[in-house]
């Protein structure tokens, strides 16, 4: 089959590509790196008016003009390409807007999809216009915008998300659900709101792929190593604030016992290598399920603590706290999980190995892909 997977969200496409080739299908992957990550792509379309100077000349430029430079450049870079994006067996979007424009320009560049590919996907990965409604709406027990509720922040660290809901947007979302054939959620944060949709087609769980990520089995020697990444840009929305709440309680009582280690926007590569040392990973609150940082940390033996909500015990049928910890909006309760498993390191031990071994069975690259072929053929 020739498959164009359009888009990217930390490595769902690109471990999704890896998957399928393996099977010996022919995948295009066209992608932006998902900013500082620096995700790899097979069309990298450079997104160069998001940051730094270029970004406020194209602030400038549009208070002026009305004109948007980071879509005008993402559409000359889409035109270059658009020939090989022809008659594809499958494409799969990985978000409602997967390309990065402004929606007015986003529809067109994907009406060019539309119309030259009978066989058109969606995949709820990021945030979108029903998963920020929902969210608006108070249906989840917390969510990325809890601490916008609580006026953390300021309006600005919000807006991406928020934009999703905005007028122009949803004449964008309105016209990629009527010309998808139909949507899968990647994680449960994405099935509730999803769940009771006429489109929705099941949950596709995130592709691991395993073979770059070697598993070792926790070692503890001295120190228990605990390790926390921040994304300055997501700093409240991921819940970092309430990390660095708990984490300066275990340093009063604890000290003696552990090693934090804390970076700030690291590349994927870079962020891999930096806890390799690390037996606990601190990812993210504000979450039922669990997102690629943490995925691609329980692969390698690690301790997370990330969302692990009632839903997805239900869902996989696991005992809480048993392959990763739930970490609640509560730096408190993190704290005292954290003291738990320093108290407690033949914990660390056995959630690590069990951790991998759910990586294995529910989100091995080669897994996913044979799914999503079964899926697309029988859509």
């Amino acid at each position: 089959m020739k498959i164009l997977l359009l888009g990217e969200y930390n490595a769902s496409h690109f471990n999704l590509k890896l998957g399928l080739e393996a099977l010996g299908h022919e995948v295009l992957l066209v992608g932006h790196g998902d900013g500082f990550k620096k995700r790899p792509a097979d069309i990298l379309l450079k997104q160069r008016f998001q940051s730094g100077f270029w970004y406020y000349v194209r602030r400038i430029v549009h208070v002026f003009s009305g004109m948007d430079l980071n879509s005008i450049n993402l559409t000359r870079q889409f035109r270059h390409h658009q020939h090989r994006f022809l008659n594809q067996d499958v494409v799969q979007l990985i978000n409602e807007r997967p390309i990065g424009c402004l929606p007015k320009t986003e529809a067109k560049l994907l009406s060019y999809i539309f119309e030259h590919n009978k066989k058109v996907f969606l995949l709820s990965n990021g945030t979108d216009y029903i998963s920020v409604k929902f969210a608006l709406d108070g249906k989840y027990r917390y969510s990325i915008l809890t601490p916008y509720f609580e006026n953390k922040g300021h309006k600005k660290d919000f807006l991406p998300a928020l934009n999703y809901v905005s007028s122009s947007h949803k004449v964008l979302h309105d016209y990629v659900y009527k010309n998808v054939i139909g949507v899968f959620s990647s994680d449960l944060d994405y099935l509730l709101p999803l769940q009771n949709h006429p489109k929705h087609l099941g949950l596709m769980p995130h592709p691991i792929y395993l073979k770059q990520l070697e598993f070792q089995i926790p070692i503890i020697t001295d120190k228990i190593v605990i390790f926390h990444g921040i994304n300055s840009r997501n700093y409240y929305k991921k819940g970092n604030d309430l990390f660095e709440l708990a984490l300066q309680k275990l340093m009063s009582s604890h000290e003696s016992k552990i090693e934090i280690i804390t970076t700030h926007n690291l590349a994927h590569s870079e962020y891999l290598k930096a806890y390799n040392s690390a037996h606990i990973l601190l990812d993210m609150v504000y979450a039922y399920d669990q997102g690629y940082n943490a995925l691609e940390a329980m692969a390698k033996g690690k301790v997370v603590f990330t969302g692990a909500e009632r839903e997805w015990l239900e869902y996989y049928n696991i005992e809480e706290d048993q392959v990763v910890i739930n970490a609640l909006p509560d730096p408190q309760s993190i704290y005292l999980k954290l003291v738990d498993l320093i108290e407690q390191p033949e914990k660390i031990i056995a959630i690590g190995t069990s951790a991998r071994k759910f990586v294995e069975q529910f989100h091995d690259a080669h897994l996913i892909a044979e799914r999503s072929l079964a899926a697309w053929k029988k859509h």
